[in-house]
């Protein structure tokens, strides 16, 4: 075990609990839908930034801190791009699932995208092949993914990951205090994307392109049926190192 300094960055779908409380197809459906935007989201990713793990409906990166501001800014820029990307694919999505009927399917516009950006330490453990981050400040950003934010769509980031990062041309935070549950009183800054940049537009989509999501909606819900939990995993990994 090692302890490193890390950036932390955490992007959540908003609504999901809303979204799989439905019967057995369009939760199925859910799931499919769900793993195509957290892919549109891992896709905008790159170095310094290491896929860690997939929770659900979050998926979790993390970057040895390098304590410098262009470090910072430039996992600042990519949560940035984690928005355009999920906005992108939810406009796809919506357009390509108007051919079902089902309730998830319907429902495809009403996700959103919470991103939590944190600065401190973890405990590196190697497994084998595996890398898992442990400790008080990843307990800390998973943590303020419960708060008291009104919004739905948001990129939140504590003080210690807002210090080094700096100002931002265009960015104008709100600050909040957020009461983290066993940690107390956490000074953070919220961002909220413009309207006009998270507007979804669905664009236009070809026949096959709306036909090849059926297929792949009921290809994932034959497996799910079919398939003993055991030998499917759906959303969950690590990070091979």
């Amino acid at each position: 075990m090692e302890m490193k300094k890390i950036f932390l960055v955490l992007a959540d779908i908003s609504g999901y609990t809303e979204f799989i409380k439905l019967h057995k197809i369009s939760l199925l459906h859910a799931e499919e839908i769900i793993s195509e935007l957290l892919e549109s989201v891992i896709k905008e990713s790159s170095t310094p930034l290491v896929l860690h793990e997939l929770e659900g409906d979050a998926v979790v990166f993390y970057a040895e801190s390098d304590g410098s501001q262009a470090m910072a800014q430039d996992i600042y820029r990519q949560a940035q791009q984690f928005f355009e990307g999920f906005r992108k694919k939810e406009g796809e999505l919506i357009s390509d699932c108007r051919v079902c009927s089902c309730e998830a399917c319907a429902k495809v516009g009403q996700l959103k995208l919470k991103i939590i950006m944190h600065h401190g330490r973890a405990v590196f453990n190697k497994i084998r092949h595996f890398t898992k981050i442990s400790g008080e400040d990843v307990i800390l950003a998973h943590r303020l993914l419960k708060n008291s934010i009104p919004h739905k769509e948001y990129l939140l980031i504590t003080d210690g990951f807002y210090q080094i990062l700096g100002e931002v041309k265009g960015m104008i935070p709100e600050q909040r205090c957020e009461n983290c549950e066993g940690l107390g009183p956490i000074n953070v800054m919220v961002h909220y994307p413009e309207k006009k940049r998270m507007d979804i537009v669905p664009p236009k989509r070809t026949f096959w392109s709306k036909a090849k999501m059926v297929w792949r909606l009921d290809l994932h819900m034959i497996k799910r049926i079919f398939i003993p939990p055991k030998k499917f995993h759906h959303l969950q990994m690590s990070t091979k190192h």
